[in-house]
């Protein structure tokens, strides 16, 4: 099959669409439950998914908050990160890691990343927590759904009294030795954005932990520090869980192994078909101890980036960059001193990375179509 000789499909970079018309019915009637109910915020369908989650996590407790976000500003507050500690993470993620590390007032430490796993560079991150003796806290991100090298973090650093927090937004379901993403730190955040594995119909969040006193803070931050009604302990915010968001995500968990089975069949064909056809990109492999990536994304890394992600869209295919600037290189944080080439690699893969279409109902065709338009473009 000749790209020439194809019909040119329109392929998206995700189909929640597709996804919806499967699971329509369930859906509406877990909605409707909570229309006849008029219980909207918290109540007996978000208890119901905290314990799902926690069980699927493997964990001791899952909190329901507004957003992945929340999840990680709720954390860090639990824990009592704040002005003039130190929290050490990834140049190389979403805002919101960085975010809520700064609206804590604590300040961000950043180490590189490994250019084949995308996460944080074990070698680095020691440097820096040598260097940096304030750190309180490290936020390993387990990018596109693949774990960080926990072990590496998790029990040394239990020493020195230094949190560990999982930023597992992208992560759920993900394996590390066998250990559920979010069961291995001091607490593990999720977001439940609607573009994720596990996606609501709006924003929503889950903290998991398995220490029963950070879970009883964590419960008590998420209602503006109040145990009980207007009578406050501590000072938190308004971060609960959306009933309607809970039983969309009760519905779609139930669901979520075989939409993650998808995922790593559409991955694996994406390098069967890259070495097949002798697409000159590159394709991270995952490490032994990443025993099971539920790929959130997957992403290649591509020489003249750009301009390849303009022909794919020209024929008709989605895709995204993530991301295209890394944090220490962000306006928002020059106070922070850092510059340009601080960083090589994650500046390198803020150049060259691609991610591809790879939601579970994507069909081999298209899968094939993709990976023949990227030849065209290198041939």
């Amino acid at each position: 099959m000749s790209l020439a000789a194809t019909e040119q499909r329109t392929i998206p970079l995700l189909d929640l669409k597709a996804q919806h018309q499967t699971i329509r019915d369930e859906i509406l009637a877990g909605i409707t439950r909570v229309i006849d109910s008029q219980h909207f915020v918290l109540g007996e369908e978000v208890s119901r998914l905290e314990a799902e989650i926690a069980a699927y996590c493997r964990v001791k407790h899952a909190i329901g908050c507004a957003s992945g976000s929340d999840a990680l500003l709720l954390a860090l507050m639990a824990l009592g990160i704040g002005p003039g500690d130190k929290v050490l993470t990834t140049p190389y993620t979403f805002f919101a890691t960085i975010g809520a590390i700064c609206r804590v007032g604590a300040t961000p430490v950043f180490a590189d990343v490994e250019p084949d796993t995308f996460n944080l560079d074990v070698t680095r991150a020691a440097e820096a927590l040598a260097k940096h003796r304030e750190i309180r806290a490290i936020i390993p991100v387990h990018l596109f759904g693949a774990c960080a090298d926990m072990d590496a973090f998790a029990s040394p650093l239990a020493k020195r009294g230094v949190f560990v927090i999982e930023d597992a937004a992208q992560a759920i379901g993900a394996e590390y030795k066998g250990r559920r993403a979010g069961c291995i730190g001091d607490a593990g955040c999720l977001s439940f954005f609607p573009s994720k594995n596990l996606g609501a119909f709006g924003d929503a969040g889950m903290i998991t932990t398995n220490d029963e006193d950070l879970a009883t803070k964590l419960k008590i931050l998420r209602v503006h520090g109040a145990r009980r009604k207007y009578y406050h302990q501590l000072v938190g915010l308004n971060s609960r869980l959306d009933a309607i968001q809970a039983v969309v995500l009760r519905t779609k968990l139930r669901h979520l192994d075989a939409w993650t089975e998808r995922r790593q069949q559409n991955a694996d064909t994406y390098r069967q078909m890259i070495r097949q056809f002798d697409v000159p990109v590159i394709v991270p492999f995952e490490k032994p101890y990443q025993n099971r990536h539920i790929y959130n994304q997957f992403v290649i890394l591509a020489q003249r980036r750009d301009e390849l992600r303009a022909y794919l869209a020209e024929q008709g295919i989605g895709t995204e960059v993530y991301y295209p600037v890394p944090m220490h290189l962000q306006q928002c944080f020059s106070n922070l001193g850092y510059h340009s080439g601080d960083f090589p690699i994650s500046e390198r893969l803020a150049n060259e990375s691609l991610a591809l279409p790879i939601y579970p109902e994507l069909a081999q065709e298209d899968i094939e179509y993709t990976c023949r338009a990227m030849e065209k473009f290198y041939s």
